[in-house]
């Protein structure tokens, strides 16, 4: 197909990319990871993120307090932090190295370098995707053993799963998908190539004119 192309491939995987990127960080900083609504007052809804602590009420609104030490937190929030930072520096470095790489972008002339930085952008996607996925697979595994805990009072509420957990799946398979997405370009360029250089070699040539000769003595 017509857009089935190298350049049509390399600029759907930096859109898809920057797609997942902006989830991954939008889900970095809102604070809604986990929420926890009690039955004794179903007036008050909590929600925890890694950043800020919630509580929303209906008189007041929402009201967000940032955590007061670092290193009294939760071992799976304080490696949550780490690998978020880590997905937003390669997320953004798997673009600003894919930028230059695309076809149609002029900033480098060699095509080695280029189908380098293209590869690269992949590699970096995919450390930016698992970065992301990684964290929030973690902090979904903690509130599932805190929910069914059976040292807890069925009284006591109990953290469940924020919407910012969908969206931190959804922008780390987005990213896995477009570093994917790369690596797939590069074999259609590679692709492309040798079917152009294929009909100049000398084994083709050959078998053109032994065909052409057998036609002639025919």
């Amino acid at each position: 197909m017509v857009f089935l192309t190298p350049k049509m491939m390399e600029r759907t995987a930096l859109f898809v990319t920057f797609g997942g990127f902006v989830t991954s960080l939008t889900t970095t900083f809102i604070p809604f990871w986990k929420t926890m609504n009690s039955d004794l007052n179903e007036v008050e809804n909590w929600f925890s993120g890694l950043w800020h602590m919630c509580l929303y009420t209906e008189e007041v609104g929402i009201q967000c307090k940032a955590y007061e030490s670092v290193l009294a937190l939760p071992m799976d929030l304080q490696i949550s932090r780490v690998f978020m930072m880590v997905s937003i520096g390669t997320g953004v470095m798997s673009m600003l190295a894919a930028f230059p790489g695309m076809e149609g972008v002029n900033c480098l002339q060699e095509p080695k370098l280029k189908r380098g930085l293209i590869i690269l952008s992949g590699v970096l996607a995919w450390i930016s995707g698992l970065t992301t996925l990684a964290p929030i697979s973690i902090v979904a595994y903690t509130t599932v053993v805190e929910f069914w805990d059976e040292g807890f009072p069925d009284v006591m509420p109990r953290w469940e799963y924020g919407e910012a957990m969908f969206s931190g799946w959804f922008g780390g398979l987005a990213l896995v998908l477009g570093g994917t997405l790369f690596f797939i370009a590069v074999c259609m360029g590679d692709f492309n190539q040798r079917s152009q250089s294929a009909p100049n070699s000398p084994q083709v040539k050959h078998r053109a004119r032994m065909q052409y000769l057998k036609t002639e003595v025919l």
